[in-house]
């Protein structure tokens, strides 16, 4: 097996599971527009949790099977998406580009929210908002990691 065809195939995977949570964000939140049910509201914020914790473990792979580390701290989430859009020079291009990782940095930020805040408190507007972009934020994602998928198989030639 080529070295890199693990990473590959996990981002891979990582990928399609991120396809079915923008999917099921989206339905959830046609749901809760339609029915005004809190529940399926709840449902949305946790599937945006989830959309983003997946991008970061395509990351935190990338990072720790190229970059040599993954950073630590309190702000190491943060920093892991900073290191995700610059170049290491002689190991790795950027991984995502700037508007990726701003895009990423909206959901991040929700992330903390979720696991801080009680579910009654969240703003139906934000996740509205956020639910709205997934697709767009997603898409922006996937065309950048299959640039950097195609950098690995470069790699492997």
């Amino acid at each position: 097996m080529k070295p890199n065809a693990a990473v590959i195939g996990r981002i891979q995977q990582e990928q399609e599971d991120l396809k079915r949570l923008v999917l099921r964000v989206e339905l959830l939140m046609k749901k809760a527009r339609a029915t005004g049910d809190d529940g399926y509201l709840d449902a949305v914020a946790l599937n945006l949790h989830g959309f983003y914790t997946g991008s970061e473990r395509i990351f935190e792979d990338i990072s720790r099977n190229f970059d040599g580390q993954v950073p630590a701290g309190p702000d190491w989430h943060k920093q892991l998406l900073l290191q995700m859009s610059a170049e290491i020079p002689d190991v790795r291009p950027p991984v995502i580009r700037r508007e990726t990782r701003n895009c990423l940095e909206a959901y991040r930020a929700f992330r903390h929210i979720v696991r801080n805040v009680y579910t009654f408190n969240f703003q139906f507007s934000r996740i509205a908002e956020l639910a709205d972009e997934v697709r767009s934020c997603y898409e922006s994602m996937i065309s950048d990691l299959e640039a950097f998928g195609q950098f690995l198989k470069s790699l492997g030639q």
